[in-house]
């Protein structure tokens, strides 16, 4: 974008949008002598372009959020496919499909690609009206009143509270969907159901996991963040050769923490998503089978040992039946 730029004396074309090839032509150099048409900035045009180019960025970060969510539901559901094929085999491991996760993962592709995107699509507006929310409160900040910056508090709690619930309804419908292979809605219905019938295993469960993990991965990047330290401070440069002297080292010592954190994060995710699918495929276990020879439990004995105190039956209805075990 190019402007006029009057430098002798005040000028009424002075800040005007101008075109250089045709700034000799008009009546401007005769009315503002000494007048020229300089290059200003970029953009602001009148096309279609410029006038919905703020639409055109806030479409660009949803659709790249919708994305992510959407890669994200990828991998959680091929997980759960792999390990439910686990769980699933009554003779473990003749019983598993070769290249289980591969063959979960093709599945999801072919068959649920639409109930991942669906449900990335919900958890993408909750995202996206909570970034909205927040830039307004940035833009609004100095005229907010007590009254506003309490409600606005709490539709930031209210959205927050939201997506943790989407997230969490999301993971345990793909857990569903790999299992029984239907459509977004019924299995969030089958899983909300199927996890209000076991609402105090579901808490003890995800309480214990997820502190477990926590320590896990608290407790890698302690000893990434010390080996780190160790070698930045040359406390042991028989590991590394070549000068490893710095200067400030807490810079880096802290990028290396934070990264094995994430990294850690990462690696138990799957290790989280594991245990949610085995935990929910162990619940609808319980309701679809007694334990009995003509419907016997597809968990290995070890494992419904540490779920549940009393062991199955083996091939026979006895007194300690796990019928009766399934309210222990």
């Amino acid at each position: 974008m190019y402007t006029v730029t009057a430098t002798d004396e005040p000028c009424i074309y002075s800040n005007k949008i101008c075109e250089p090839e045709s700034f000799n032509t008009t009546e401007i150099p005769r009315v503002c002598p000494g007048a020229h048409c300089n290059f200003a900035f970029y953009g602001g045009g009148k096309s279609l372009y410029h006038q919905y180019i703020n639409t055109f960025h806030v479409y660009n970060l949803f659709v790249f959020i919708w994305l992510v969510n959407f890669v994200i539901a990828l991998g959680q559901c091929s997980l759960a496919g792999a390990f439910a094929a686990y769980y699933w085999a009554m003779k473990k491991p003749d019983d598993i499909p070769p290249f289980p996760l591969f063959t979960a993962f093709g599945y999801a592709l072919r068959y649920h690609t639409g109930s991942l995107a669906f449900g990335a699509l919900i958890l993408s507006l909750i995202q996206i009206f909570k970034m909205v929310l927040e830039y307004m409160d940035s833009q609004l900040k100095k005229t907010q009143n007590s009254i506003s910056k309490f409600l606005q508090c709490c539709l930031t709690c209210c959205f927050w509270c939201l997506e943790k619930m989407v997230k969490f309804l999301n993971r345990n419908a793909y857990i569903m969907i790999a299992i029984y292979g239907k459509n977004f809605c019924i299995s969030t219905r089958d899983a909300f159901n199927l996890l209000m019938r076991n609402i105090i295993k579901v808490a003890v469960t995800d309480e214990v996991t997820h502190f477990i993990l926590f320590l896990g991965k608290i407790l890698i990047s302690g000893f990434i963040g010390i080996l780190a330290f160790l070698i930045f401070t040359q406390k042991i440069p028989t590991i590394i050769q070549g000068p490893t002297s710095l200067n400030y080292y807490w810079v880096p010592l802290l990028t290396v923490i934070f990264g094995s954190y994430l990294i850690a994060k990462g690696c138990f995710s799957v290790y989280s998503m594991c245990v949610e699918t085995i935990f929910l495929c162990f619940c609808e276990d319980l309701e679809r089978n007694d334990g009995s020879a003509e419907k016997p439990y597809f968990i290995s004995p070890n494992l419904h040992g540490i779920l549940i105190k009393k062991h199955p039956a083996p091939q026979r209805q006895s007194r300690n039946s796990p019928s009766s075990a399934t309210h222990t």
